[in-house]
């Protein structure tokens, strides 16, 4: 892994909310657009960065992303790597309807039929945080719930699968950082709206 200096920081920023993120509907590769109220979150979420000075800005290139980063007052370069976990056949479905079919199914355990594999997103997540460490200071990514739950694991050491203990709200951000020579992760989930 490469190693950087101990303040560069990196700041993940979720998308603001889309009519399927608001019914919780498994949104990988559609490019659903932000809704009326995921604009406005998206907007105050520049809010929560004031101060900051990025070296580098990545975004998801789907809408919901880009125009979060857009919205926040960031110049985002769009990233594919960032893009969602490819959910194959469940893809635009809620956990629920699945498990109707498919008792106890969920991303995190099942496979996903036509989809990437959880180990195939590790993977990209590992190549963003490659990118990201290669910045000469601090970096802000704007991309997806699932994605950025497995980076932040993946950041810290951890299996991509452990992403399962994380959730991340739409319009929130996360920092990770350093403590002297560890990888952790500094905050978590912080939005300006109560969760």
């Amino acid at each position: 892994m490469t190693r950087v200096r101990a303040h560069h920081r990196i700041v993940l920023i979720r998308h603001g909310e889309t009519a399927w993120s608001a019914n919780r509907r498994h949104t990988g590769r559609s490019d659903i657009p932000l809704d009326a109220d995921g604009r406005a979150s998206a907007a105050a979420v520049a809010d929560l960065l004031r101060g900051w000075e990025f070296a580098l800005v990545l975004s998801s290139p789907l809408s919901r992303a880009w125009d979060t980063a857009r919205l926040a007052g960031l110049d985002p370069v769009r990233d594919d790597d960032l893009l969602e976990w490819d959910y194959g056949i469940y893809e635009g479905l809620a956990t629920e309807e699945i498990r109707s079919a498919i008792p106890g199914w969920s991303v995190w355990t099942h496979d996903v039929v036509g989809g990437e594999s959880l180990d195939e997103v590790g993977v990209r997540a590992d190549r963003v945080i490659e990118r990201a460490c290669r910045a000469d200071g601090d970096v802000a990514l704007v991309a997806h719930a699932h994605f950025l739950r497995i980076l932040a694991v993946r950041w810290i050491g951890l299996p991509p699968g452990r992403g399962h203990h994380l959730t991340l709200d739409t319009a929130a951000m996360a920092v990770l950082g350093w403590e002297r020579e560890t990888r952790v992760i500094r905050h978590w989930n912080v939005r300006l709206r109560p969760i």
